[in-house]
Formats: structure tokens, sequence, C-alpha cells
């Protein structure tokens, strides 16, 4: 997902979403170990969208902080 998709998204969602990715990683992961993974650059696109949402999760944070 792009940034500014995600940034349209609730803090609710983006948690949901945290929760989908890391399961997904898990499975990924689990997968690349066993030699079942077909697309191996799914793991960089899941972590990187795991970072982005943790980055503009702890943007809000640090607003609010400010306010």
């Amino acid at each position: 997902m792009k940034p500014s998709e995600l940034r349209e998204l609730t803090n609710l969602e983006l948690e949901a979403k945290l929760g989908d990715l890391k399961e997904e990683l898990f499975n990924l992961r689990f997968q690349h170990a066993t030699g079942q993974l077909e697309n191996p650059m799914r793991i960089k696109e899941v972590k990187k969208t795991y970072a982005r949402i943790k980055t503009i999760m702890q943007e809000r944070a640090m607003k609010s902080d400010q306010a």
C-alpha cells in the first residue's frame, strides 16, 4: 500500500492491518524456510508496509504529544 492510502486509515484500522501483516510475514517466513515460497519479494513488500504503518502511527503519537 502507498503511504497516502495508509494515512487515510484510522488508528484502529492501522493496528488491525499490523496484525494481519505480522501473521502474513510469519507464514511467508515459514514457507521460505520449507522452500515453498513462490515469490520471495513478497517478504520485502510486507516488511516495508509494516514499517510504513509503524512510522505513521509514531508520527501520530508524536503529534498528539505535542498538542
